[in-house]
């Protein structure tokens, strides 16, 4: 998921200052249960039919709709005939959420509602990871360079990236300089977008998130640079599934058969971690929501989940400030919810903020604290694929950002001296993006070397070293002022607002646990 990127400005263009009291803290929390809470039991009753089908069944009855129909069990023929006897077409079984996709009459959804084997019946929704548009500092301000000097790279870790394919670029190759040997850690790629013709990346967004999770910074290292761009594992493995096509648009039928695929492959290419940098809007509670269901699946097969927050946390459109804008499956309080934070272009922390559109909780309907944790994704330098969408002049990185000049000389004429480099030539191998779209591979890959360091560890496990030791420096509250549209914003701490022990938190320390183990205290579609 990304956003619009957040950028340093002069003084008189940002305000940061404390607001908001306990007590306005509490009231917006309250209000935003209420809320939610009126939306779970509007009705007075439990329904089998989605909200968004319940609104269909007044249109034209001959018309048709995907829908995802999870039953009580594993569905058999039997199921699927009851189903074909009604109207219906199955068009693809998820046996992974005891399922399956069909394509049904509109007038048919109340008699399939009544069917007592049918436990839910929801739209196939479309979710997305669009984009939108300093050098990089987002690998060194994590301290990811001291997990790689101790030899943790994430090597034989297989991370699945779901999402707009991602195409083998340079930086996403292994290479033995001893013996000039080399090949793809792309392992294995498959298409989950009808009518695509391969799992390439055609939008852009897929190629930049396994930048992020495994670049190994091959164009951006040599005597010639100032700045590598490495992703956090950069000899792990990327096993590419794409689901959104080439502008950046999915289903959740593509998602939960691709979630499915990962968890066949997870012991043919160690797959212990899934990287799902898109969503959508929460529609019902995680315990009924297909999607919801599929993370849980792969969580459940010993794979760590880690989804996007979202970008919506400056949507007040319901008087929230924000609030309550966690996308799906990040609603699901088994993944790892990933919000987005700034780090002003520097590798320290002290000047490190919360970005402003990054989406808080509580979660609708189940009112679940989240993000669980944040890391960098304002601004993010990381692998463009050729020729992608969005490549434009917002995400464009230019080489001077991270190239020195230098200079050839004419012997026979030293007046003549050029530089190698203009000013403003564009780089053919990075770009930036920003928004929790970013933020999520970081934490991607610190979980791949996580597995590389302690393969036994469970998700579970997993998900509570990452939270416990974090960082705790971000400051409880502050707001930010666009300088564009003049509108002040509170990129509050989240989870704050609920736990105010727990706050959001960045990634890393938890691998100086193996350095200092002394030193650790018991704290604990992208929306544009």
């Amino acid at each position: 998921m990304c956003s619009t990127p957040e950028t340093r400005r002069p003084s008189h263009d940002s305000v940061l200052k404390m607001t908001t009291t306990w007590g306005a803290r509490l009231a917006l929390l309250a209000l935003v249960v209420l809320l939610a809470a009126a939306l779970s039991f509007a009705g007075g009753k439990k329904h089998k039919l989605s909200k968004d089908l319940d609104g269909l069944k007044g249109s034209n009855s001959g018309s048709r709709v995907d829908v995802i129909i999870q039953f009580n069990h594993a569905p058999t023929d039997g199921h699927h005939q009851k189903v074909q006897r009604k109207g219906g077409l199955l068009k693809s079984k998820m046996d992974l959420i005891k399922g399956a996709l069909y394509s049904v009459p509109v007038g048919s959804l109340d008699a399939l509602a009544d069917d007592a084997d049918v436990a839910y019946i929801s739209p196939n929704r479309p979710l997305s990871g669009t984009s939108t548009s300093t050098l990089d500092y987002a690998a060194e301000s994590v301290n990811a360079p001291v997990a790689w000097h101790q030899g943790l790279d994430g090597t034989g870790v297989g991370v699945a990236v779901i999402d707009s394919g991602v195409t083998a670029v340079g930086d996403l190759y292994w290479w033995i300089p001893a013996n000039q040997t080399y090949g793809s850690r792309v392992v294995y790629s498959q298409n989950f977008v009808p009518d695509a013709a391969d799992a390439s990346d055609q939008y852009g967004h897929g190629t930049h998130v396994a930048g992020i999770i495994a670049g190994a910074g091959w164009f951006s290292t040599g005597s010639t640079f100032n700045h590598t761009f490495k992703g956090m594992a950069p000899n792990a493995n990327i096993i590419n599934l794409r689901v959104l096509d080439q502008n950046g648009v999915g289903t959740d039928s593509s998602v939960i058969a691709a979630i499915q695929t990962a968890i066949s492959l997870k012991s043919t290419y160690n797959i212990r971690v899934i990287n799902l940098s898109l969503g959508r809007q929460v529609y019902e509670s995680y315990t009924l929501d297909p999607l919801c269901q599929a993370v849980e699946a792969a969580w459940n097969s010993g794979i760590v989940v880690l989804a996007a927050a979202g970008n919506q946390g400056r949507n007040n459109s319901v008087g929230t400030e924000g609030y309550g804008t966690i996308s799906a499956p990040g609603n699901d309080p088994y993944v790892i919810t990933v919000g987005a934070m700034k780090t002003a272009n520097t590798v320290t922390r002290v000047d490190d903020t919360i970005a402003s559109y990054s989406s808080k909780g509580p979660t609708a309907f189940d009112h679940v604290a989240k993000p669980d944790i944040v890391a960098p994704g304002n601004q993010v330098v990381s692998t463009l694929a050729p020729n992608a969408p969005l490549l434009s002049t917002p995400t464009d990185v230019y080489l001077s950002e991270y190239s020195t000049f230098t200079t050839t000389t004419n012997k026979k004429d030293k007046k003549n001296s050029t530089t190698s480099l203009t000013a403003n030539a564009i780089s053919t191998s990075y770009l930036r993006l920003s928004g929790t779209s970013m933020a999520t591979p970081a934490v991607s890959g610190a979980a791949a070397l996580l597995v590389q360091q302690n393969p036994n560890l469970t998700p579970d496990q997993i998900k509570a070293r990452l939270m416990k030791t974090a960082s705790k420096d971000f400051p409880a509250n502050s707001t930010v002022t666009d300088p564009t549209i003049t509108t002040t914003f509170s990129p509050l701490a989240p989870a704050t607002w609920i736990l105010p022990r727990r706050s959001p938190t960045t990634i890393w320390p938890m691998l100086r646990r193996r350095l200092r183990p002394r030193s650790l205290t018991p704290q604990h579609r992208a929306f544009p």
